[in-house]
């Protein structure tokens, strides 16, 4: 029973994964058929092609990632509501306050790093 199972699911499988092919194949080829200045013009790796085949593992980072979010956004709800009913002081906004300005410093220190390293600016030469 289980052998079937699984040979269904094979065969399902690779009908699906040559459709896909097929139309990832018939889109990279009128694309590439088309004039350089046309704006509907994209520039596609010849290696996408056969990365069709791989389409369950990206169907499954999204199913993942879709239940990530979700319980995310679900534990930051019922934290923050249970932090707003039990601590009637503003502590919380206070936190964040703390918490989003660190974060903010942070990344402009980063930012400003990277812009100093890649964008050099030259100092002007004293006469």
């Amino acid at each position: 029973m289980l052998s079937n199972f699984g040979y269904y699911c094979l065969i399902t499988y690779i009908v699906l994964s040559v459709i896909l092919l097929l139309c990832t194949v018939y889109v990279y080829r009128v694309n590439s058929k088309r004039k350089a200045g046309d704006p509907q013009k994209k520039e596609y790796h010849p290696l996408a092609i056969p990365m069709t085949f791989a389409w369950p593992l990206f169907l499954l980072a999204r199913v993942l990632l879709f239940i990530l979010k979700a319980l995310a956004y679900g534990v930051f709800l019922i934290l923050f509501t249970v932090a707003l009913i039990v601590i009637r002081k503003p502590i919380i906004f206070i936190w964040l306050d703390k918490a989003a300005t660190k974060i903010g410093t942070l990344f402009l220190k980063a930012n400003t790093f990277l812009i100093k390293a890649f964008f050099p600016q030259t100092k002007p030469q004293p006469a």
